[in-house]
């Protein structure tokens, strides 16, 4: 067998070294992102993604080997383990060939098969399958009629025998892996619709759909899943009857010919037990991959929304549309902290509007407001129009955003919410949330499961513990890119931090509530139950921009500290020169000292020293702040205003299997499909683009009726080629 470091180093393209490394330090209780950001010497300098993604099939691994031994010891307690199947299953590269071989050992419900052999008809079994055509059936069952065991007749001995031989052939690991793969090459997947006289509905384009199993889309196996839960899709997987019939024949009596006993018993095994359960492992294997795609698809559209520029440094109000109940109001300072709400009813009537404007201008010169943040649910638009009027009515100095506030109601009814904002009603925490997502989107979206947030498809079919575990790593990882500031970050911002969780993150927010703010980050060594090793895991991530030591402010490790002070004195520099900003030469200094001698005097290896010198360049840098800024209004674009060839700017804000959404400043995002990303081949989206993009389109077609945008992100002379 293969080791696991092997496999590992194969599947990643990875050094066997790097590879043991990682697995060690993982059985150690390092944290994914401690390790990614501070053993790049150890792991060769893997990113995030890569290290999940090996402690993932670590852990698959691990379980196959647990498995296998679990399987060699049932089997060898019924006393039937061979040498060739103990080789096999230790060969078996993945959990399906393991269980494969277990089945004709596994113990099993009672069957037609079992029920035979309790009438002795399985020697009867055995014989026919082994003396061939030759042998006269009727002469040899005749010597196993028995009434007292149940069998009256030479007809039911056969048929007793044939229901032995079917099960033997439907649990042999060969047959199936066979016709497996016969399935995944040929077979089709068909759906079709319920009702002989189907209502119109979304799953219409399924009514009557087929496609082979090798080329179904994700998206489509999901869409069909969910339309048969709901029965309005019937669904099956087709296979050649007759290639399937003659696959099972060859792979039962290869090289000679089967009596038609045989023949018959091998084409009970395909039709009565084999094709379901070979339908339903293959709706099984699609499903799992389309889970699979959505999953990895909704963590790649997550991330850069968490990683969204902040705006940061201005007191934003913050809208929450809605119509019989209002449009909610919140202004917060520069902080996050609440200043005022109210409640206004813009969409009642046009008095009523204006009087919205009138109360929003008093709150805009009251507090300086500089941004204002709209929700884009229900009554976005009207909100919207509003907000144009009320900013022209000012003579400007204001501009703002339409913010996706997926979960934003999750959030304000949730008992976070209510421990944060005790004093506010849920409608008027969810227009603080929103106001709160413009000024910095990862440290409010923390607050929310991940899951809650409108940038993936499906994900209410997903396996939720899986999809909790990927998500959750994104947060975690995003998180600790950017750094936690240790004196004002919420206890759900910390839980994400590196070696912290939901205990420790409170304990934090306590103790600093009840002491003051830190002043340096050993200072969290005073937290009830954050011992040593959860400091080392944590330490790196959290930002005391209070604390004197401007090491403290970056993400230079403090067992670096010594390695950085060093570097500073080889290159003529101090600490006072990284606290104000003057060592934007110190790259070109460590490059004319030589970076291995350096590395060498200050006792780290050279990955450390670059992540070193590029944080004493910036000290206390926000990674989000190098990305492009976030579309920022003053105006309001109707559908009726859209016109085809029209170009526009607009904001990628969701990423699927078959084009990407953009909110181009009208109420409905437009939709680019995949076949509009570029010129070139696309084999999915996000090749193209992420969520958050700034990207230009150019406007195809618009169906007001349907609400519907056609964009493409093509040149013009490239879509006219």
């Amino acid at each position: 067998m293969e080791a696991i470091i092997q496999i590992l180093a194969r599947e990643l393209g990875q050094k066997e070294s790097c590879i043991q490394n990682v697995v060690t330090l993982i059985d150690e209780g390092n944290t994914i992102p401690f390790i990614a950001r501070y053993r790049k010497e150890l792991h060769g300098a893997m990113d995030d993604t890569t290290l999940r993604t090996l402690a993932d099939r670590l852990q698959y691994l691990r379980n196959l080997d647990k498995r296998r031994g679990e399987v060699k010891a049932s089997i060898e307690s019924q006393g039937k383990l061979t040498e060739e199947l103990s080789a096999a299953i230790g060969a078996a590269a993945t959990l399906a060939e393991v269980e494969d071989l277990y089945l004709p050992y596994k113990p099993k419900r009672r069957t037609r098969a079992t029920m035979a052999k309790e009438k002795g008809l399985e020697p009867l079994a055995q014989a026919l399958f082994a003396l061939g055509p030759a042998v006269d059936a009727q002469a040899l069952a005749a010597d196993y009629v028995d009434a007292d065991k149940g069998v009256e007749t030479v007809e039911a001995a056969l048929q007793g025998a044939s229901d032995i031989l079917a099960e033997v052939i439907s649990d042999d690991a060969a047959v199936r892996k066979g016709l497996r793969a016969l399935y995944l090459r040929q077979g089709v997947l068909v759906s079709r619709a319920a009702e002989q006289e189907p209502a119109d509905s979304v799953y219409r384009l399924y009514y009557d759909f087929r496609t082979p199993v090798s080329k179904a889309q994700g998206h489509q196996v999901l869409a069909i899943n969910r339309g048969e839960r709901e029965e309005l899709l019937k669904v099956s997987v087709e296979l050649d009857d007759e290639t399937a019939r003659i696959a099972v024949r060859r792979a039962v009596v290869p090289g000679r010919a089967a009596m038609d006993f045989v023949r018959a018993a091998a084409d009970d095994a395909w039709e009565r037990l084999l094709r379901p359960s070979l339908e339903r492992e293959i709706r099984n294997t699609l499903t799992e991959q389309a889970n699979e795609g959505a999953i990895k698809m909704f963590a790649l559209n997550l991330k850069p929304l968490l990683l969204q520029p902040p705006v940061k440094g201005f007191v934003t109000m913050g809208l929450d549309p809605g119509y019989r109940n209002g449009c909610k109001v919140a202004v917060v300072d520069a902080t996050g902290k609440v200043l005022d709400t109210a409640v206004v009813y813009p969409t009642f009537s046009e008095r009523k509007k204006q009087e919205a404007i009138d109360l929003l201008s008093r709150l805009i010169k009251k507090h300086s407001v500089a941004h204002i943040a709209i929700g884009n649910g229900t009554a976005s638009r009207e909100t919207e129009q509003m907000t144009v009027e009320l900013i022209r009515q000012l003579g400007g100095g204001v501009s703002y955003m339409i913010v996706n506030e997926a979960g934003a109601s999750v959030y304000s009814a949730s008992k976070l919410a209510a421990e944060e904002f005790p004093d506010y009603d849920v409608n008027l925490r969810s227009a603080v949330a929103i106001a709160r997502r413009l000024q910095d989107p990862l440290a409010e979206l923390v607050k929310i499961e991940p899951k809650a947030i409108g940038v993936g498809q499906y994900q209410h079919d997903m396996p939720q513990a899986r999809l909790d575990e990927t998500l959750g790593g994104v947060v975690e990882d995003c998180v600790n890119a950017v750094g936690v500031d240790l004196n004002t970050a919420s206890s759900s911002l910390l839980s994400y931090v590196a070696g912290l969780n939901r205990t420790t993150a409170k304990n934090i927010v306590k103790y600093r509530e009840e002491n003051g703010a830190f002043s340096s980050r050993k200072g969290v060594l005073k937290v009830p139950k954050l011992g040593p090793k959860a400091f080392e895991q944590c330490a790196g991530f959290l930002r005391v921009p209070e604390s004197k030591n401007v090491l403290d402010r970056t993400g230079v490790h403090p067992e670096s500290y010594e390695a950085a002070q060093k570097l500073l004195e080889l290159c003529g520099c101090t600490v006072q020169d990284a606290a104000a900003g003057n060592l934007s030469q110190l790259r070109e200094k460590v490059a004319a000292y030589g970076p291995e001698q350096a590395a060498a005097a200050c006792g780290v290896g050279l990955p450390t020293l670059n992540d070193i010198v590029g944080e004493l360049m910036k000290p206390g840098r926000d990674p989000r702040d190098e990305l492009p800024k976030p579309i920022l209004r003053t105006d309001v674009l109707e559908m009726k205003d859209l016109k085809p060839g029209m170009e526009l700017t607009g904001t990628v804000r969701n990423v699927i299997d078959f084009g990407v959404f953009v909110d181009i400043g009208v109420h409905q995002d437009g939709l680019v499909h995949i076949s509009q990303l570029s010129s070139r081949r696309v084999r999915h989206p996000s090749e193209v683009c992420a969520v958050g993009d700034i990207v230009t389109v150019r406007v195809l077609e618009v169906d007001e009726k349907k609400k519907r945008i056609s964009l493409t992100m093509k040149k013009p002379r490239e879509a006219a080629q």
